[in-house]
């Protein structure tokens, strides 16, 4: 991993993007302080995700579904115990 300063940073940012799309990272440093890190991001999903696939792994109780008390409801929405 390769340390630049912002200047180097901002003036030559496409050079640097080409070579994060290569692989590469870097350390970009304000006064020789870390600041901030220039990496690729991860791939871009191009097929939705299979639903369903935790089917038989996850049990939900049914109290799950039953409807709240009123002290329930005023602790989930902020109005305290």
């Amino acid at each position: 991993m390769q340390r630049i300063n912002v200047h180097d940073a901002k003036t030559h940012l496409s050079h640097y993007l080409e070579r994060v799309e290569r692989g590469e990272v870097f350390t970009i440093c304000r006064n020789n302080v870390p600041v901030a890190e220039l990496r690729a991001l991860p791939p871009a999903r191009t097929s939705p995700r299979k639903l369903g696939r935790h089917k038989g792994q996850v049990r939900i109780e049914p109290s799950f579904f039953l409807t709240l008390d009123e002290a329930d409801l005023n602790a989930w929405s902020g109005g305290g115990a």
